[in-house]
């Protein structure tokens, strides 16, 4: 028997779109690559662009979910 989705919001988990779960796995596979190449590699560039990402779908989701009530 499949479950039910979790409508709830949670702005620590927004729903991404099929989009931003491609690019957030991109992110962190070339975090994870330049993880491999050692531990004082700059990745504040891949982080942010990482939160960047999120934030965006917070602010889409705090949107639609005002557009409900």
């Amino acid at each position: 028997m499949a479950a039910k989705p979790n409508t709830d919001y949670d702005p620590d988990h927004p729903p991404l779109t099929t989009g931003e779960k491609a690019q957030f796995a991109w992110y962190v596979a070339r975090m994870c690559k330049r993880g491999i190449a050692g531990e004082n590699v700059y990745q504040a560039d891949l982080e942010k662009k990482v939160e960047d990402l999120l934030d965006r779908a917070r602010k889409r989701a705090e949107q639609a979910q005002a557009g409900r009530k």
